[in-house]
């Protein structure tokens, strides 16, 4: 059997992506009118507030999630410091917070979309709650059948709402009028105790932060990036939100601007003129964009914290089952998707019900958070080792719980109630259920007993090979053993082991630990895979290791591992798309950053490495050609042809007999051809099985203009074509021009 890792698919931007896209939502497009009829122009100073509140917690969320990058996140954190009973609160305040806050965000859908394409009012339900149901079930079904791959997206959409909003602060700024900020009543109407009522509103604008802890064991360098992400999209935001809400509030007066559609209100003052029906179209796509992701995203977060209960018996692990089909957790996201299919139908008429419900269940999750930090300081927890910890201990987190509760008199007798209600729930459900099928009393509750934390086992990481590592990525049983012959041949030559990996791509709604746990069905090709692998190692008489990795990306996840690795060289099959321009890199890897090791890209058809074509010029990945040609030649008895394309055979002839000496290939075979090298090469590889190209160093631009040579070859040859690539170090200017 092979070993499992999870992959690490999480780079810093897409850490930020997931806390600025779920924050950005309906925090700008859909609270400020509602907040601004709540407290006048003040209300900028709740947002900030709320931005103050959020940021002491985030501290908190930063160092529990380095300390343990664990799904489930708050849950997991509050369930294993202060044992299941809080836990129990956590879990299920997180988890219908968040279905309070996925049913807000489509209210907000609704009420834009209903100014693009009016709905029916249906029985007691309005358009925009039509709209919101509809959109609902849309998020529910895209999270049903799963989604691979969409952190690129959610990057994309990040991108264009900031683009969005920063031309209309550009614009909105030229049309501001502080005295139509101020008003005739000042800034504070409803008078300054307005400002925490109005943070008590708009805190669900800042919710998104804590699902990047949700995240934390599927991200690179969570010691890092974790602190990072948390703390930057925290304080990003409430600069978006304070400058963005200003400049509405100067262009609109607080007292006429729209609780439903408050941007295009905004937009269409700021944006006179012939541009004013695009500018709004632009902005309502935004709003669009920025709520559908909002809510989106709060449903994959709910279907984690399920997985990380499920585990620990705080709720039945049925939920968890894995689609046989989707390998999505498909009763979690319908269970989910119902209670926000309700939320929107009972409760989607006031927007502050939904709204602060969802701000007062994340606010108990947070300050049972600060709480579960103080245990795992002060009990000195053997496995409690954050790489980031928090400023001022222990005023930090108690700072935080103290705001956290302080901020729930605010919210309003109904949402509190409510809430509570919630909160008693789950105690209730504590005692009925979770008690009888959870184990563990939680750190404090074992150091109170005890008198003190129980020791765990520590996890040891067995000694590497240090020789070199030829990394093979097999993805497909026809092509397996191809790739393998390559991997033994190289390794032999080098002295070194084989590391055959394959990547199983488990969609966005399925968090990597509860695809590893539900491994039938997912890893039996996996293992079938690696069985062949290990066999067709044998008679190369070379250590060989076997991973499946299980990645939310794919062919990414190759570069990742071989960089995670130290591998020297890295083979892996052509699929088409994978090469941009002929260059075993995506278009925006490339310019990004430098291949992770020498690279093998084979195009196989009907795989023999018995008659070898190597066409060479002497370019910069000519080494490494002659390096995979040398050990063909002495580990399957390959024969070696030379190929040189010029004017002058003689010339060519002198040249490539310098070059087999250089490269220990004096036994090869030498050829001169004329004329065009493509046609050459087609000419040469003729009565050939194997041709060995090395990559252009052509740059991105001139490629995707006039083509590429290595991936004209790739594609068009009969004889299975191996691309060659030593990494090279070039500048951004290289990479598109050279």
């Amino acid at each position: 059997m092979s070993d499992e890792e999870l992959a690490k698919d999480l780079g810093l931007v897409s850490a930020m992506t997931i806390g600025i896209g779920t924050m950005i939502g309906a925090g700008i497009f859909v609270l400020p009118g509602v907040a601004a009829q709540a407290a006048g122009p003040v209300v900028v100073v709740s947002f900030v507030v709320g931005g103050l509140v959020a940021m002491v917690n985030a501290f908190s969320v930063s160092e529990l999630g380095t300390a343990m990058p664990k799904a489930g996140g708050g849950y997991y954190y509050v369930n294993r410091a202060l044992g299941p009973l809080f836990g129990s609160i956590a879990g299920m305040g997180d988890w219908m917070g968040l279905a309070f806050a996925s049913a807000f965000y489509s209210i907000g859908f609704g009420q834009y979309l209903a100014t693009l394409a009016p709905m029916p009012s249906v029985l007691f339900l309005t358009d925009v709650q039509v709209g919101a149901l509809f959109a609902g079930a849309a998020f529910v079904l895209v999270n049903y059948v799963g989604a691979k791959e969409t952190g690129g997206v959610q990057t994309v959409i990040v991108t264009l709402l900031l683009g969005i909003l920063t031309l209309f602060a550009v614009r909105g700024w030229l049309a501001f009028d502080t005295a139509t900020l101020l008003g005739t009543d000042g800034v504070a109407p409803m008078g300054y105790g307005a400002i925490l009522p109005g943070t008590a509103l708009v805190f669900v604008s800042f919710l998104g932060y804590a699902k990047i802890a949700t995240v934390a064991e599927e991200l690179k360098n969570p010691g890092r990036n974790l602190p990072i992400a948390v703390i930057g999209s925290v304080a990003i935001v409430t600069v978006i939100y304070a400058v963005l809400v200003s400049v509405m509030l100067g262009v609109v007066p607080w007292s006429e601007l729209s609780t439903s559609a408050p941007l295009t209100q905004a937009t269409e003052v700021a944006f006179t003129g012939e541009y004013t029906g695009l500018a709004v179209g632009i902005v309502t796509v935004g709003a669009l964009l920025a709520t559908a992701s909002s809510a989106n995203a709060s449903i994959l977060a709910s279907a984690r914290i399920n997985f990380a209960m499920g585990r620990d018996g705080i709720v039945t692990d049925w939920l968890n089952d894995i689609h046989p089909k989707f390998a999505t957790p498909y009763r979690s996201i319908v269970v989910t998707g119902a209670m926000i299919l309700v939320f929107i139908a009972l409760l989607g008429q006031d927007l502050e019900i939904l709204s602060k419900a969802a701000s007062v269940l994340h606010l108990v999750v947070y300050a049972l958070m600060n709480a579960a930090l103080i245990v795992f300081r002060e009990t000195d927890a053997p496995e409690y080792d954050p790489d980031f910890t928090v400023p001022f201990y222990p005023l930090t987190p108690i700072l935080g719980m103290v705001l956290s509760l302080g901020l729930l008199a605010f919210v309003g007798f109904r949402e509190l109630a409510l809430s509570a209600a919630f909160v008693v729930g789950s105690v209730l459900w504590y005692a009925v259920y979770a008690r009888r099928h959870t184990e563990g009393r939680g750190l404090l509750g074992r150091h109170v007993s005890e008198g003190g934390p129980s020791e765990e086992p520590t996890a040891t990481t067995p000694d590497r090979d240090t020789g070199p590592t030829v990394m093979v990525a097999l993805s497909n049983p026809r092509t397996e053993g191809a790739l393998m012959t390559l991997a033994g041949a190289l390794a032999k030559a080098k002295g070194g082991t084989v590391f055959a990996t394959h990547v199983v791509q488990v969609p966005d709604q399925t968090s990597l630990a509860a695809a590893a746990e539900r491994r039938q069905g997912v890893m039996d090709e996996s293992e079938r895979l690696l069985a062949d692998a290990r066999e067709d190692a044998e008679r190369f008489d070379i250590p060989v290791e076997t991973r499946t990795i299980l990645s939310h990306q794919g062919v990414a996840e190759v570069f990742d591992a071989a960089r995670d690795h130290e591998a020297d060289t890295l083979i892996m099959g052509y699929g088409g798309a994978r090469l941009a321009g002929g260059r075993a890199e995506g278009t925006l890897d490339e310019l990004a950053q430098s291949l992770p090791c020498d690279v093998l890209v084979l195009n196989e058809r009907s795989f023999d490495p018995s008659e070898v074509l190597l066409p060479t010029a002497g370019g910069y990945s000519s080494d490494l050609s002659a390096e995979v040609a040398r050990a063909l030649r002495d580990a399957v008895g390959a024969n070696v042809t030379l190929l040189y394309v010029a004017e002058d055979r003689e010339t060519g002839r002198v040249f490539l007999g310098e070059w087999a000496a250089e490269h220990g290939l004096d036994d090869a075979e030498i050829r001169v051809e004329t004329g065009a090298v493509e046609s050459a090469i087609r000419r040469a590889a003729a009565d050939r099985t194997l041709v060995v190209v090395g990559a252009t160093e052509q740059g991105l631009l001139s490629r995707v203009v006039q083509g590429s040579l290595a991936l004209s070859v790739l594609e068009n040859l009969d004889a299975s074509v191996l691309l060659a690539e030593r990494p090279t170090s070039r500048s951004l200017r290289e990479r598109l021009f050279r």
